[in-house]
């Protein structure tokens, strides 16, 4: 989160609860009525903990701010406190039933928010569900006439956060906005992988779809067979093997998926789901820049862009940046040797270097 929005908090937290109202309460409940009975949910963002008392128990009253921590308590003795950031979640996979998140994440910055609910999809259990507030607009900054000064403000548009969410590995069964100054998201954490993405990516590599396999293991390519880890490291990619995190943090190598249903086989992925990524994506790269885009697997781009298409870079390119297309580094490709692969990743190296 903003750090500096962070320390407002600390410095007027009961202030801010004295003049803010808990707003939504009948949300909350909802979203608390439907978490598993005996699992773990979480407010993301507690504030001064108005919201707690709907949320069902177990509860987890979280925020980035110790003073609101301390304030949730009060309001909640049964709460558990934890102080944590919302882009540092200090969960275990799969071990929370639910969230919910009243205006918390709209302090996060707007190229910073898949990399937080990629961290939100991981500590949920796949179907638990996730509701959010988050403020209308296009506007990213403090905003005029703040009683509470110094405070970022990331706004969104309902289309671009349903892309991002989807990105995330949601499934998004309501975005609502009727005017005014809110909107409202309930999702459900998918049986899938989230973008691993960031601003300043040296290279965004797509997959086709993750694999059921790949999905569980929240790693794409994690099938023993599969070379693309071998194939990344002999060509200097990464450093780590299965760790997108890393190769995010340290080496700017984002990862995403053309299409985000995970599936036994990719036959099972209609043109219409390749054609519907495909933009995605687009969009996707248009708005983070990376050096260029890979995609790993001739497969949906030929469906989708260019059914004649061979290996290599592709003259159109996509959102504004240079595209390369490799063959599939799946162990039923036994043609294409581990050489042949590392060698494709280090020409999309060289694109991606050579276009910045």
């Amino acid at each position: 989160m903003d750090r500096e929005t962070v320390d407002v908090y600390e410095a007027r937290a009961t202030e801010w609860r004295d003049k803010r109202p808990v707003r939504f309460p009948e949300l909350a409940k909802a979203l608390g009525t439907e978490v598993a009975r005996g699992a773990v949910r979480v407010d993301m963002g507690c504030g001064s903990g108005g919201h707690l008392q709907h949320l069902g128990r177990p509860v987890v009253a979280l925020d980035a701010a110790y003073a609101m921590v301390r304030l949730a308590r009060e309001a909640a003795p049964g709460a558990w406190p934890v102080q944590a950031d919302l882009e540092n979640l200090p969960f275990r996979d799969g071990s929370i039933g639910g969230s919910w998140a009243r205006a918390s994440y709209l302090h996060v910055r707007q190229k910073r928010l898949p990399w937080a609910l990629m961290q939100l999809h991981r500590a949920l259990q796949v179907g638990a569900p996730a509701a959010f507030t988050m403020r209308h607009g296009n506007h990213e900054g403090a905003i005029d006439d703040d009683e509470f000064e110094g405070r970022l403000f990331a706004e969104w548009e309902p289309e671009p956060l349903r892309d991002v969410l989807v990105g995330a590995g949601f499934s998004v069964d309501e975005l609502s906005y009727t005017g005014g100054e809110w909107i409202n998201v309930h999702a459900k954490r998918a049986r899938t992988l989230p973008d691993f993405v960031d601003a300043g990516m040296r290279v965004l590599l797509c997959g086709l779809n993750p694999s059921e396999y790949a999905a569980d293991a929240g790693v794409g390519f994690a099938r023993p067979g599969n070379r693309f880890w071998p194939a990344a490291l002999a060509a200097g990619l990464v450093s780590r093997d299965r760790d997108p995190i890393h190769a995010l943090v340290a080496h700017r190598v984002g990862m995403t998926d053309l299409c985000k249903r995970a599936t036994a086989r990719a036959v099972e992925l209609s043109k219409d789901e390749y054609l519907a990524g495909m933009q995605r994506v687009e969009r996707l790269v248009r708005w983070l820049r990376p050096g260029a885009v890979c995609f790993v697997g001739l497969a949906g781009w030929r469906v989708a862009v260019d059914r004649k298409a061979v290996a290599g870079e592709q003259p159109e390119g996509l959102g504004g940046v240079s595209a390369y297309v490799m063959p599939n580094p799946s162990g039923l490709n036994a043609k294409t040797s581990l050489d042949d692969f590392a060698a494709h990743l280090r020409a999309a190296m060289t694109l991606a270097d050579r276009a910045s």
